[in-house]
C-alpha cells in the first residue's frame, strides 16, 4: 500500500521482505529477501537510501541505532522503542500523564498475583515485546492461571529483554483509534477518530468518524495523539489504540508507529491516505489533508473463509455495489487470515455498514450473511 502511494509521487521504494511471495514483494520491483534481525543484511539494504521506515515495529532497536549513522531512520529508534516495548510505553505514558489502565511490570508470578489481588481479578497480562493481533496477551481469571504468561518467557531473538506487563481489566464498551502523522518539520495532521471492532484479537471493522463521540471529546483525543507524537518525536504515522470503558473514560491501550490497519479506510475514504502522508512525513514533504471524502466511511476486513477465488467473487461484489472499493492482499486464503478489505462511504451509517459487510461476507464465502 505504501508502494501504491509512492508511484504517483515519483518516490522509489526499496523493500526488505521476509519472503519472495509476501504481499509487498508482489508489487515492489526492488525487493531484497532477507532477515531484518540480521544487522549485516540491514546495513547492506539501506546503503544508498535516503530514509528507512517500517510496516511493523519488530526491527531490533540496537540495529536501528547502528544504521542511523548512514540513513535517516523514521521513526527513529528513540521513538519506535515505545511501540516495540509495552513496558516502556506504559512508563512513558504515565510520565506524560496520559490515561492508561493501571499496570505493574512483573518479573515473576508472585508479583503478578500481588498486583491482581490488589487490583481485583481478572487482569490482562501482556509480553512487553513481540505480541500482535492477540498473540502474547492473556486474560487471567485467577491465581491458578498466573503462571501462563511466564511459560517459555525468554529474550527475543534480537536479544531484548522481555517482561510481563499486568494491567487492570477494562470492561470496555468499544475501542477507538486516533491516527496522526508528524513530519520532521513538526507539521502534524490528525485523521478523524475511528471506532474499531475486534474479533479474536483482529480488527474486523472500522467506522469513521466514531459514532456517538461528541466533537469536543474527539478533538481532545486528536490533541492527545498529537501530543504523544510530539513528545516522543515520532516521524510518520502514529496510531493510538484506545479503549472506552463503560463508565465513559477513555484510556490508551497501545501505540503503533506505522501505517495501521485501523487507518486502511483512508486509502479510499480520506483526501490523503495514511500511506501517502506517511511517505510525505518520512521525506519531510508538506502533509496532505486527512479530511473524509464522505460523511461516514466503513471498512470491513476480509478474513479467509469458504471462498477461495477472491478475484472471481468480485463479479458479484461490483455488480451489486459499483461504489464499493476492494483491496485484496495477494495472500493465500486460510481460515481467519486477513486477505483483504472493503471500504464503503456515504451519508447513512447503517446503509454504509450493510454495503461494506455484504461485500466482505461474499468474499468470505457467506453470501447470505
Amino acid at each position: 500500500m505504501m508502494q501504491q502511494a509512492a508511484i504517483p509521487l515519483g518516490i522509489d521504494v526499496r523493500l526488505l521482505a521476509e519472503g519472495p511471495d509476501v504481499s509487498a514483494a508482489q508489487v515492489v520491483p526492488d525487493t531484497t529477501v532477507g532477515d531484518y534481525r540480521d544487522l549485516a543484511t540491514l546495513t547492506d539494504f539501506v546503503d544508498g537510501a535516503d530514509a528507512l521506515t517500517f510496516d511493523h515495529e519488530h526491527v531490533p532497536t540496537r540495529h536501528l541505532d547502528a544504521v542511523g549513522a548512514s540513513v535517516a531512520v523514521r521513526p527513529g529508534p528513540s521513538a519506535l522503542v515505545y511501540a516495540q516495548d509495552k513496558a516502556l510505553m506504559r512508563e512513558k505514558m504515565n510520565e506524560l500523564g496520559i490515561a492508561c489502565p493501571d499496570y505493574a511490570i512483573c518479573d515473576g508470578e508472585d508479583e503478578l498475583v500481588a498486583f491482581a489481588e490488589a487490583q481485583g481479578w481478572p487482569v490482562i497480562a501482556k509480553t512487553s515485546r513481540g505480541g500482535y493481533d492477540g498473540k502474547g496477551v492473556w486474560k487471567l481469571d485467577g491465581p491458578d492461571e498466573a503462571g501462563l504468561p511466564f511459560e517459555n518467557l525468554a529474550e527475543t531473538s534480537a536479544g531484548e529483554r522481555v517482561r510481563i506487563v499486568a494491567e487492570e481489566f477494562i470492561d470496555f464498551s468499544r475501542e477507538l483509534s486516533a491516527i496522526v502523522v508528524r513530519s520532521p518539520s513538526n507539521q502534524v495532521v490528525a485523521y478523524p477518530i475511528s471506532e474499531t471492532r475486534q474479533a479474536d484479537g483482529i480488527c474486523v471493522e472500522t467506522i469513521t468518524p466514531a459514532p456517538g463521540l461528541p466533537e469536543a471529546e474527539a478533538t481532545a483525543l486528536q490533541e492527545m495523539a498529537i501530543r504523544i507524537a510530539t513528545e516522543l518525536g515520532v516521524v510518520g504515522v502514529l496510531a493510538v489504540e484506545l479503549m472506552q470503558a463503560r463508565d465513559g473514560r477513555i484510556v490508551v491501550n497501545e501505540l503503533a508507529m506505522r501505517p495501521h490497519n485501523t487507518g486502511h479506510w483512508s486509502i479510499d475514504g480520506a483526501r490523503t491516505s495514511q500511506f501517502e502522508n506517511h511517505l510525505r512525513a518520512v521525506l519531510d514533504l508538506p502533509l496532505g489533508s486527512p479530511e473524509l471524502r464522505d460523511d461516514v466511511v466503513v471498512m470491513a476486513n476480509v478474513l479467509g473463509g469458504a471462498e477461495e477465488d477472491l478475484t472471481g467473487a468480485l463479479l458479484h461484489v461490483f455488480a451489486r455495489d459499483r461504489a464499493a472499493r476492494v483491496h485484496l492482499y495477494g495472500k493465500g486464503v486460510k481460515p481467519g487470515r486477513k486477505v483483504g478489505h472493503v471500504t464503503c462511504g456515504g451519508t447513512d451509517l447503517e446503509d454504509v455498514r450493510r454495503r461494506a459487510w455484504h461485500a466482505a461476507n461474499y468474499l468470505m464465502g457467506d453470501p447470505d450473511a
